[in-house]
């Protein structure tokens, strides 16, 4: 089970990363995010293990997987009969607009069944997730 979502945010990718990539600070932007925690690392970096709680989701422990430093970035849950993988893309559109792109795929015979029990709220907080990114990064740039 796959969802997506993306947004147009109205700056460089650069600021863009700077922003999404610092994921202690999500909390202050998103209310898809309750707490977020680091438990190992210090930024988005292959190793980094961050403990996220959602509303209506229990705590759930993430380790990031992959990285294109000022690109993307994945980070992956597992639990027995589920692993959730989270994809975050950024493209430059010019100098001053970014497309951000969140990829949330769920397999394992677990993963799949709640993924389709989910979908709707997932896809919520992906659009959650992105629009309180392009108000803070928006609000960040226009007062820089």
């Amino acid at each position: 089970m796959k969802v997506t979502d993306g947004v147009l945010i109205d700056a460089s990718i650069e600021r863009v990363w700077d922003v999404f990539s610092d994921a202690e600070r999500w909390p202050e932007w998103t209310a898809s995010v309750t707490s977020l925690t680091l438990i190992e690392g210090s930024r988005i970096a292959v190793g980094t293990r961050v403990r996220i709680k959602q509303p209506r989701f229990p705590h759930l422990v993430w380790e990031v997987t992959e990285v294109e430093p000022g690109v993307s970035w994945t980070w992956v849950s597992t639990s027995p009969g589920a692993r959730t993988a989270a994809t975050h893309i950024l493209s430059s559109r010019g100098p001053a607009s970014t497309h951000v792109v969140q990829i949330i795929e769920q397999t394992g015979p677990l993963g799949v069944l709640v993924g389709r029990l989910t979908r709707r709220l997932t896809r919520r907080y992906l659009t959650m997730e992105a629009a309180g990114l392009k108000q803070r990064v928006e609000a960040d740039v226009t007062t820089a």
